[in-house]
């Protein structure tokens, strides 16, 4: 259910549990297929193809009478702005929520010790480090 559609591996078997998955569940399946419909946000040519895609998207999960979807798309009216912002600046916080991740992993590894100092230093060496902060 996780897996992307186009990647799904034939070989398995996947493919095909994932079609009877979805046959015999009709919310999961208006769930998955809703899903995979989201992706194609950012594949659109403009902000405002965005947004008209966006309202109808939003519009069919509210429409779906499945209380976590609508839940969910509810959650994505409130973010709207930002995500049609991506059309402005395509910018990526990816980089920037790997490089939080880096500083926690170090803080638990020196977990006990007490020189703040030493830590913030360590902090800084990871800047050293280049990140492509554009997608």
């Amino acid at each position: 259910m996780l897996k992307n559609q186009d990647t799904i591996e034939d070989e398995v078997g996947a493919k095909k549990k994932l079609e009877e998955a979805l046959q015999v569940n009709q919310s999961l399946s208006v769930a998955y297929y809703l899903k995979e419909e989201l992706k194609l946000i950012w594949q659109q040519r403009s902000k405002e193809e965005c947004e008209k895609f966006f309202g109808n998207w939003v519009a069919t999960a509210l429409g779906s009478g499945i209380r976590d979807i609508q839940k969910f798309a509810k959650s994505l009216l409130a973010h709207r702005s930002g995500i049609f912002n991506w059309y402005d600046y395509k910018l990526s916080t990816g980089p920037l929520e790997g490089f939080n991740n880096k500083i926690k992993v170090m803080k638990r590894q020196a977990y006990g010790y007490r020189d703040k100092d030493f830590f913030k230093l360590k902090i800084y060496a990871l800047h050293k480090t280049k990140y492509a902060l554009t997608g």
